[in-house]
């Protein structure tokens, strides 16, 4: 009886999973056959009243149309997948035409952007890119460059201090000095990288970035310096701009000068960035000091040169009228999306 059983639940749960309409019938249907209160459960409760002898071959009967089904299962679930599937791509069409979502893409910096122009601009004069250590000796930060440990001029660079000889530099002028030390001459270099200062305002930050750039040759003057920085200053800020020079002091260069253009955003008329003057404040230069060129063990009656920097930040804030110099660090997108092409 219970053989005979076995044999028809076999029969009638194969034609049904063959016959399922969906997942959800054929799941059903796993339930009524094989679930833990099955048609196949129930029939195995039998066991308990065959003969011993019976008990072996039914157990194994059980095991084999369990398999079976099992089996069966799998295979039209598979085919029911697989047609559902088929179904939903038949009644669902893709829109190859809608854009696609949009995701925010970085850019570079303005600081970055500065930087590259600047260097592009000298590259076309014949200046060559260089960095150096952030955090420098006391000798190429300050002594090489003509400032002794007693120099008041110290005072003017509020300077952080790791030990007794060595500092977070104050200045990308050390690359002056290790451009001297380790090329050959006639050099011309550009310098450029973070540096560090004891001050943080409105208009100052304790973390800035400098460019300076470094020519040595045998004949070198004035006039070279101011047509160097001429030329610059039209290239990145405008041809029609003019440009100023004003005595000033710089240990390592004599004599020196500071160095001004007419304002990009008014173009001299005056205007709120340049106070109303028509003129901007971009930076100082000068000849080398001998006394630099001898630190490097340099001929100074063979060799002269002149050197100038500027301020990345200030390059920045005038070139895209920047309102406040705290803005550079903060990473703030709405500051930061215009730079990389994107309206804010």
């Amino acid at each position: 009886m219970s053989s005979s059983r076995l044999d028809q639940i076999k029969e009638e749960a194969l034609l049904a999973f063959r016959q399922a309409a969906n997942s959800k019938d054929l799941y059903d249907l796993k339930v009524k056959f094989l679930g833990k209160s099955g048609l196949l459960t129930e029939v195995m409760k039998e066991m308990a009243t065959l003969p011993k002898e019976e008990k072996p071959l039914f157990g194994k009967r059980v095991n084999e149309v369990k398999s079976a089904l099992e089996t069966a299962y799998g295979e039209a679930e598979e085919a029911l997948k697989k047609q559902e599937i088929e179904a939903k791509l038949a009644q669902e069409e893709l829109d190859i035409t809608l854009p696609a979502a949009g995701r925010p893409r970085g850019g570079a910096h303005p600081i970055h952007l500065v930087t590259e122009e600047i260097a592009t601009i000298m590259a076309r004069l014949g200046y060559a890119l260089r960095t150096g250590p952030q955090i420098e000796k006391d000798y190429y930060n300050f002594e090489a460059l003509n400032i002794p440990k007693d120099h008041p001029s110290r005072d003017m660079q509020d300077t952080f201090f790791v030990d007794q000889n060595h500092v977070l530099r104050t200045h990308t002028s050390p690359i002056q000095i290790h451009s001297l030390e380790s090329e050959s001459l006639p050099l011309r270099v550009i310098g450029t990288g973070p540096v560090y200062r004891v001050d943080s305002d409105i208009s100052h930050l304790p973390n800035f970035h400098q460019i300076e750039a470094l020519c040595v040759d045998k004949k070198v003057s004035m006039a070279d310096l101011k047509g160097t920085i001429t030329y610059f200053v039209r290239e990145f800020f405008g041809a029609t701009l003019k440009t100023r020079f004003r005595p000033s002091f710089f240990p390592f260069t004599e004599p020196s000068a500071e160095v001004d253009c007419q304002c990009p955003i008014c173009k001299g008329k005056g205007c709120s960035m340049c106070k109303q003057t028509g003129w901007i404040e971009i930076g100082g230069c000068g000849l080398v000091n001998p006394r630099v060129f001898e630190h490097a063990k340099i001929d100074p009656k063979q060799w002269q040169g002149f050197a100038f920097g500027f301020g990345i930040e200030r390059m920045a804030i005038i070139k895209y009228g920047i309102p406040d110099i705290r803005l550079f660090p903060e990473n703030d997108v709405r500051f930061l999306r215009p730079f990389a092409g994107e309206s804010v």
